[in-house]
Parts: structure tokens; C-alpha cells; sequence
């Protein structure tokens, strides 16, 4: 893959940058227009599409830090993105073009004050995986393997420009209204500034770590903060498969079982006890095993649970309140998702539309084992999730609705239900996490 020599770090370098992908997408269009008189329109757009998600990613990837961390972000939105925008953003969670070897060695001076080769026995300065924040490398000390990761040069200082760059199409997309996106925006901003500080993500790492030890075939590595700063983080090198590749060949029904149950009570066993939640459910932060054990990464984005949001949200998952109209319109009121301007229409809308939702993606939490595989289930999510997209009477609401810590939380169990698809996990016991 070819290697990045500069990255551009002033606002002007990087607007400049996203104004040359926005005449890009522009050009698309203007294709786009000539090629649907010719030819069928639902074959011209599928072009558009694959032209722009190739434009988009390509001045993003480039560009690095928030801009191409909203787009990994993106990917996981299945069910609002076309298939195009999914393939090519998905590239974004661990496979972006590197630095160069020049730059990782100037790069890691800044940030440590010596050379890797004053600090390891061996180090390799080609990047082994490039994500949207950092990037890792290999090397050795004292005969043990060890997992660099070196953060992108520039990237905590643009954050809060990228997002005034992005926010435009990202308001565009998810029906957002001016007046509802600064605590959307905010939210965001404040958890990727937490991402590109290392010391915190090692602490975190350390105490999940520690936390889930007692968890079932899952396996964490062990980090280093003498050998760390606040923009590189060394810990144990772990052999493994990127968990999408794993899925690609497994055919044994049986690890994907065990899998999907570790995975599963990975995540409720935080969700519940911890009230603080890996955030970042992607293929490319977690590794399988030659023994079939899942190995959790990166935990640079955590999100604490408050009870004011975390009460009522899983009490919306109960059948009984979701049967209950009263005590269902009760719980979107506290969660925001219903406000007390709303029109007699908006309430009545979005009361039916949060219930079909919430009947067919709660489903699991109302069962004691649920199969994951069941391509039914997922094809329905699929197809609501489609049609509301389509809704002309949604696209004339404000559909930015629910508090800021939906973004998290519901981007957390999109991820794991993926992730869990992906498996083919079954048997999975929901509650499973209570009796470990």
C-alpha cells in the first residue's frame, strides 16, 4: 500500500483538501444527470454512489483524525447508507494508507524525545495495520513482542475543525436541524478528544481489562506505560485474525458459538455492571485466536452510562412498557426521543415509528437465548431501517431526536449486532453475564 510522506495539519490545508473532494462529488453529479437519461435510473445512481463513497474516502483518508474517524463511524450505519458508502468506509476501521517510514521515525521523536530504535531491541517502521487515529508497528524488547501505536501527527489539534467541516453533511444525512445539533456535535467531539489521548486509553484498557479478566474465552493484552505517552501506546504484540477476515472462512458452528457468547458477555457484563462501555464495536478491534478466543482491542473510546439515561433506556427494551402505551410514551418523554413542543402529528409519528423500532430491535433482551444468525431478524432491521429513510413525512420532521447518549449507545449495539451476525453466533444465552 502506498505510504503517506505529509499529512496536512492547518484548517486551510484541510479545508482546503475536503473543497477538492466536495468538486469531486460535484462532477459525479453532473455525470450522474447525463447517465440517467441513457440508462436506468437505479443503475446510474449505484454509480454515483460507488464514484462519490471512492472520492469522499480517498480526501479522507488522506486527511486522517475526525474526518476519516466519521467515516469508520458511517460504515457501521448499514441500514442509512448505500452499500457503495458502507464497503468503501469500512476500509477506514483498519486499512487507510500509512505514514512512511521517514515520517513514523520523525514522528515517534516528537512524541517520545528518542528514536525507536534508543527505546526497542527491534522495530519496524512499516505499519502492520493503519486506522483513522494511529497506526501500529512491531517490535521487540528484552525477547517480547510488542504492538506500537503511533498517533497521527496533527490530529488532536484539528478535531473540533474536521467536525465543522463534516457537520454540514452529517446534519444533511441524518435529518439533523440547526437549532438540535450542538449537543449531537459536542458529544462527538468530546469522545474523539478522548481518543487521541493515549495515557487515558491506557488507563481505561487496564481497567476493563482487569474488570472482564473473569469473562470466558476472551483475552486482553497487557500495556506498558513506561514504554507509552500520551501519543504512543506499546502493549503486547497478540496473534490473531482481524475478526471480519475469521468470518470470511469459519465454518465450525461451535467456535462461532463460543465466540459470539464471549462477545456478548463482553458487552453486557459492562453495559450492566460497569456502566461504562466499549464504544467501538468494529471488526478491526478485535482479533481471534489460533484457539479460537476473541481478543479485545483498543479502548480509546469509552462511554460512561449515566442511571438518569440508563434506567429508562432499558426499561424501553421490556416487553411489558413496550406493550404498555402509557408507560412507553412515559419512557420516550424522559429519554427526549418525544419533547413538549412537539405537534399532536410529531407525537403521534414518532410514537408509532419508535415502537415498530423498538418491537423487532429489542427482541433479544426479551428471550433467554436468541440465535444471531437468524437472517430474518437482521433483513427486517434492514428493511425498517430502509423505509424509514425513504420517509417523506420524516424528511419534513426534526429527526434528531433522543438525548446525546444515544449516539454512543445505540452505535455500540448496531456494532455488536453486526459483529454477532457476522459470527453466525446462536444459542447465545442473553443473561449469561449475571451467573460469571
Amino acid at each position: 500500500m502506498k505510504t503517506i510522506d505529509y499529512i496536512p495539519v492547518s484548517k486551510i490545508e484541510r479545508a482546503s483538501k475536503l473543497v477538492q473532494t466536495g468538486a469531486k462529488v460535484g462532477v459525479n453529479y453532473l455525470k450522474y444527470y447525463g447517465d440517467k437519461i441513457i440508462n436506468p435510473e437505479t443503475e446510474a445512481k449505484d454509480r454515483l454512489n460507488a464514484s462519490n463513497a471512492s472520492d469522499i474516502y480517498d480526501g479522507l483518508k488522506n486527511l486522517k483524525g475526525s474526518a476519516l474517524k466519521v467515516a469508520q463511524m458511517l460504515s457501521m450505519e448499514k441500514n442509512i447508507l448505500p452499500q457503495a458508502y458502507v464497503d468503501k468506509f469500512s476500509l477506514a476501521q483498519f486499512s487507510v494508507p500509512p505514514l512512511s517510514p521517514a515520517l513514523v521515525m520523525k514522528t515517534f521523536k516528537k512524541y517520545f524525545g528518542k528514536f525507536p530504535n534508543e527505546i526497542f531491541d527491534t522495530f519496524h517502521a512499516t505499519s502492520v495495520n493503519a486506522a483513522s487515529i494511529g497506526q501500529v508497528h512491531y517490535a521487540v524488547k528484552e525477547g517480547k513482542p510488542l504492538a506500537v501505536k503511533i498517533q497521527y501527527p496533527g490530529v488532536a489539534e484539528s478535531i473540533a475543525s474536521d467536525l465543522a467541516l463534516v457537520k454540514p453533511i452529517a446534519m444533511s444525512m441524518f435529518n439533523i436541524k440547526g437549532k438540535d445539533s450542538d449537543k449531537y456535535f459536542k458529544e462527538v467531539e468530546g469522545k474523539l478528544v478522548e481518543e487521541t489521548n493515549y495515557l487515558l486509553e491506557i488507563e481505561q484498557s487496564k481497567e476493563i481489562s482487569k474488570a472482564c479478566s473473569h469473562i470466558p474465552n476472551l483475552l486482553f493484552p497487557k500495556y506498558y506505560p513506561k514504554l507509552s505517552s500520551e501519543q504512543i501506546i506499546t502493549m503486547d504484540w497478540m496473534q490473531g485474525e482481524h475478526l471480519s477476515e475469521f468470518t470470511s472462512h469459519n465454518t465450525n458452528q461451535i467456535k462461532s458459538n463460543s465466540l459470539g457468547q464471549a462477545l456478548w458477555d463482553f458487552y453486557m457484563f459492562q453495559i450492566h455492571v460497569l456502566k461504562k462501555v466499549h464504544a467501538d464495536p468494529h471488526p478491526g478491534n478485535f482479533l481471534i485466536s489460533e484457539q479460537g478466543k476473541l481478543i479485545a482491542l483498543d479502548f480509546g473510546c469509552m462511554k460512561t452510562i449515566p442511571d438518569e439515561f440508563y434506567v429508562p433506556y432499558f426499561e424501553l427494551a421490556k416487553k411489558e412498557c413496550i406493550d404498555n402505551p402509557n408507560v412507553f410514551q412515559q419512557k420516550l418523554y424522559e429519554l427526549e426521543i418525544l419533547r413538549s413542543d412537539d405537534s399532536k402529528e410529531e407525537i403521534e409519528f414518532f410514537t408509532i415509528m419508535f415502537h415498530e423500532m423498538l418491537s423487532l430491535f429489542t427482541q433479544p433482551f426479551n428471550q433467554e437465548v436468541f440465535d444471531f444468525s437468524n437472517g430474518e431478524f437482521f433483513e427486517q432491521i434492514a428493511a425498517l431501517g430502509e423505509r424509514y429513510a425513504k420517509n417523506s413525512a420524516l424528511r419534513n420532521m426534526n429527526a434528531s431526536r433522543g438525548s446525546k447518549h444515544f449516539i454512543y449507545i445505540n452505535r455500540t449495539f448496531f456494532g455488536l449486532y453486526n459483529l454477532m451476525y457476522d459470527l453466525k453466533a446462536k444459542d447465545v444465552k442473553i443473561n449469561n453475564f449475571i451467573s460469571l
